[in-house]
This record gives structure tokens, sequence and C-alpha cells, in this order.
């Protein structure tokens, strides 16, 4: 396998760094950012250039390419990195933990699947998406493209969750259904219906801070 050059410089990064090398036994060579996010020679130990300078320094002929960003602009940033990269001819590397419980072999490019998700049989992982650790993708759903799950959230099955969707902790999806591209479902929300694209799903009720002290209850 061809050595990875990673696009990104901060914590998300960092983390692919680790799990690439690590868990992976994948060569990092070094990351790229945007002109104007070049800060210093070097990341994380290795060299850090622009993104001008990568296809020369680390010609796409001998290197894949991984963009390791969050899901700003509900993950249009992480998309339109994807498509800079493959127009400069790189191929897209994915990483898929060993420690991960999956049935499928269908998931696409730049996937960044953590430890602990189980993705049950005839699901479908779409190009760029990241499943954080301790999820649960349930039989026959599809995720689309430029979606970005966090963590401990359950797709049932038969769900069709649309492109550049964002699922946050602890999320329950009910079977068949569908969310429209671009939904963004809270943490802690229950989705028991078909969602419209760009709609936004919130719980109503947060945790209530109680005004008295910890340190003067009686009990827990």
């Amino acid at each position: 396998m061809k050595p990875i050059v990673i696009f990104g410089a901060g914590d998300i990064a960092e983390l692919a760094d680790f799990y690439f090398r690590r868990e992976a036994a994948r060569k990092v060579e070094g990351f790229m950012v945007d002109p104007a996010y070049v800060e210093g020679s070097s990341r994380f130990g290795r060299p850090l250039v622009s993104t001008e300078e990568a296809a020369v320094r680390f010609p796409p002929s001998q290197y894949d390419a991984f963009v390791a960003v969050s899901y700003n602009s509900m993950n249009r940033l992480r998309q339109a990195k994807c498509h800079d990269l493959k127009a400069l001819g790189y191929s897209l590397a994915s990483y898929v933990s060993p420690r991960a419980s999956v049935y499928t072999d269908k998931i696409g490019e730049n996937a960044f699947i953590l430890e602990d998700n189980t993705i049950q049989p005839f699901a479908i992982i779409g190009n760029n998406v990241t499943l954080w650790s301790g999820n649960h993708i349930g039989h026959h759903s599809v995720i689309g493209d430029n979606t970005f799950i966090t963590s401990h959230v359950v797709v049932s099955g038969g769900v069709t969750v649309g492109e550049n969707c964002f699922i946050g902790v602890n999320a329950t999806v009910r079977d068949h259904v569908s969310l429209g591209a671009m939904t963004l479902v809270g943490a802690g929300a229950l989705i028991l219906q078909d969602t419209e694209a760009e709609s936004v799903h919130m719980t109503v009720n947060h945790t209530e801070v109680r005004r008295i002290k910890s340190t003067r209850l009686k009990s827990i």
C-alpha cells in the first residue's frame, strides 16, 4: 500500500495519523493544509506543506491522501477538500478499525470508522463518511456521502441517511426512516419519522441545573 499524506493539522489529523499508523500499519509521511494555514514546516514530527507544494513533494502516483477535518458547514468543507485532492490525482484512503464489527464490504473512500462500531450485513457506507466510536448501523441501512455520525448513535435497520448529515451523540433513528440531505440530529434526539432536507432536530428539554450545591445533598 502507498504511504499517506493527510490533509489537516488539528486534532482529527493527529487522530487519523495515530489510527493509520498504529492500527492499519499505514505509513503517514506528512501533512498538508491550505496555504493560508501553513504554520511552520512540520506537524506531529513530520513535514507540513501547503496543498500547492504537496503534489510535488508527495506526488499522487506515489502517495494516497486522507482528509481529516471535522463536520464544519454540514461536512461541506470536508467534501470540498476531498474533491480538490481527487482533482490533483490523489486516491483517498479509508480507515476501518480492526476493533469494529463490520459485516459489509460496501464502504466508500475517505471513510473514518473508529473502534466499537457495529455495521450489520447489507449496510452501505458512502464516500467521506465518519463514524466515531461506538455506533450501531443497522442491516440494509444506507449512510449517504459526506455524513458525520458521532458516538453511541443507533441507526436502525433499513434507514436511509441522506448526504451531508450530522447525527449527534446518543441519538436514535427508528427503522425504515429516511433523513433528508443535510439533516442535523442533535445529541440524544429520537427520530421516528422521515425528515426534510436541511432540517434541524434537537431535544426540547436539556438537563436541569438545580440551585442546591452538590456538597449540601444528603444523598445521591
